[in-house]
């Protein structure tokens, strides 16, 4: 089975290449971010008519997450924990999680908060947003030892140098300070794997718009597929498709995948 995740950055505006990426790469499930529309707008009759389910939670022009499987959409939840408004305000309250059970696999969707700069109050948030994530991990794991999961997603932390171009580049900003990579090592410490990384060493899954980036190989890596060590055992390969990150129309980000046996 074949588990993706890709923030493609408007599913309404990159719909045809989704398509034609699920089509040409067998993906069983993909877990997508930034959907950046609301859930009637969600473009599913496409998906549909290509045998796979689809949950999606989205309220605007911002953020949103989806699952899209055709191995079965079982239990669908739309938020971790108990919902926590950005602020306290409920008016805020952020569209970043969705999860659903998928051939077995229990597969989390996660759009993590950006976090603006390390004085803003998004930031902040983003910190709180990980760390109530850990926990109820923490709880899943504790409840069933073998359980299954897959936290896939957008981070937005690079948690090792290497996983930055250039690091004086991100001196004093978000992404690569201590306390978020704490955060994200905090995750690995509470039993979940990155599965990704030992088959794709030194690769980026994001690289910016601005300044040809892509081309100049000045890019990041905060896509993650973090497994349960039950699931972990099952990893048989892993890649960064860097391709799709070419040609008219691209995302800044690139797909991720697993093959489990």
């Amino acid at each position: 089975m074949r588990i993706a995740t890709w923030n493609v950055n408007s599913i309404r505006s990159r719909i045809d290449r989704v398509v034609s990426w699920l089509e040409r790469n067998d993906i069983d499930v993909l877990a997508i971010q930034e959907t950046k529309c609301r859930e009637d707008q969600f473009p599913g009759l496409e998906l549909s008519s290509m045998g796979y389910e689809f949950a999606h939670v989205g309220i605007n022009q911002w953020n949103g997450v989806a699952l899209i499987s055709r191995v079965g959409l079982d239990d669908i939840a739309t938020s971790f924990a108990d919902d926590q408004p950005m602020f306290g305000d409920p008016a805020l309250l952020e569209p970043r999680a969705i999860g659903a059970t998928c051939g077995g696999v229990r597969v989390w969707s996660f759009y993590v908060p950006n976090g603006r700069e390390l004085d803003n109050p998004h930031y902040a948030y983003k910190l709180a947003w990980l760390e109530r994530l850990r926990q109820v991990g923490a709880d899943w794991l504790a409840a069933d030892p073998d359980a299954q999961i897959a936290l896939t997603g957008d981070w937005n932390v690079a948690p090792l140098d290497e996983d930055v171009w250039d690091m004086s580049v991100f001196e004093g900003r978000t992404h690569v300070s201590a306390p978020e990579r704490a955060a994200f090592q905090a995750m690995i410490d509470t039993g979940y794997a990155d599965v990704v990384r030992p088959h794709t060493p030194g690769q980026y899954t994001y690289w910016d718009y601005q300044q040809l980036a892509f081309p100049k190989k000045r890019g990041l890596r905060i896509d993650f597929i973090l497994a349960s060590q039950a699931l972990a055992s099952r990893v048989d390969t892993a890649w960064i498709d860097r391709e799709e990150r070419k040609g008219k129309g691209a995302s800044d980000h690139a797909p991720v995948v697993i093959e489990i046996s």
